[in-house]
């Protein structure tokens, strides 16, 4: 007897459709830049936009409301400008005494802060911190009531003594020393908690080793201190002379730029020829020149304090 063996055909099993495998690590590689696209966009819209922008019209000038191509006739304008070399000269003065005075005072108040023998230091650093939070506007209407010349606390303090009354506001040469003033106090207490949070992080055994080679405080300080301190004194300062050049609140809050222009920045330059003049153009041209001056000054600050640590 025979059987016939009987032969079943199956049909291959229908593929998935879908994305092929050789799609998914393209997609993977993709997915990346569509995390970071809108940040991008709401960067090439708020802040290279307006950079561009800026340049297109420091190559015009608005006359009666029509706006005229001058090309590069806004640069030349603003170097023989004598105003602009005034607040130039201001902003520079006020750089050259009031960053160093802080940025040394900050640097002080850091190691003070740090010291084991200071008791409650989370109060103390919260308490020089506290002016950094005040708005700029708000101290500086603040301080505007306090050197008073005629009703002002600190005149009234200072009369206590028998000094008589200070024309903080009204004379430039006080005026500039006020506006110094104002900024040392809003910006050390910053600075310092800088400095405090790169000088915790320097080795305790570096003090020992330097202790038991019988070095004094301050020998300690200069050698060990100061070298390990040195690439964040580095960014405080760069930092500290990038906001300097392009300081407007406090001096424009305080006396608008005077007495007699003693305290007449680029910033308050720069605002009174775009919002009280209206000449965008020229405010287009002082704040392109306020940009390389803090690129140049960056350079030569990382340059020179870059090249010792």
């Amino acid at each position: 007897m025979t059987m016939s063996a009987t032969q079943t055909h199956t049909a291959p099993a229908p593929q998935r459709a879908g994305r092929s495998p050789r799609a998914r690590p393209s997609v993977r590689r993709l997915a990346p830049y569509a995390f970071i696209l809108p940040a991008a966009i709401l960067f090439a819209t708020f802040k290279l936009y307006p950079i561009g922008w800026s340049f297109v019209l420091s190559l015009f000038k608005s006359v009666e409301g029509v706006d005229t191509y001058v090309g590069f006739d806004n640069y030349a304008r603003l170097f023989a400008d004598p105003l602009f070399w005034t607040a130039l000269q201001n902003t520079v003065i006020i750089l050259m005494i009031q960053v160093p005075l802080m940025l040394a005072l900050a640097t002080g108040l850091a190691v003070a802060l740090n010291s084991t023998v200071l008791r409650a230091r989370s109060v103390f650093r919260l308490g020089f911190f506290l002016p950094m939070t005040t708005g700029l506007v708000a101290y500086g209407i603040i301080f505007s009531i306090l050197l008073n010349q005629q009703y002002g606390l600190v005149n009234w303090l200072l009369s206590l003594i028998g000094v008589g009354e200070v024309p903080w506001l009204a004379d430039p040469l006080w005026a500039q020393i006020a506006l110094g003033l104002v900024l040392t106090w809003h910006y050390t207490g910053y600075n310092a908690v800088i400095l405090l949070a790169r000088l915790q992080t320097i080795p305790s055994e570096l003090y020992d080793a330097a202790a038991v080679d019988g070095t004094s405080a301050w020998q300690s300080f200069r050698h060990v201190t100061l070298p390990g301190l040195q690439p964040t004194i580095l960014l405080t300062t760069v930092l500290s002379t990038i906001g300097t050049l392009q300081i407007f609140d406090e001096p424009y809050v305080l006396t608008r730029g005077g007495p007699d222009n003693a305290t007449l920045t680029i910033g308050v330059y720069l605002y009174q020829n775009a919002f009280t003049y209206f000449d965008f153009g020229y405010a287009s041209a002082i704040a392109y020149v306020l940009a390389v001056l803090i690129g140049v000054l960056g350079l030569i600050q990382f340059r020179v304090l870059g090249g010792k640590s």
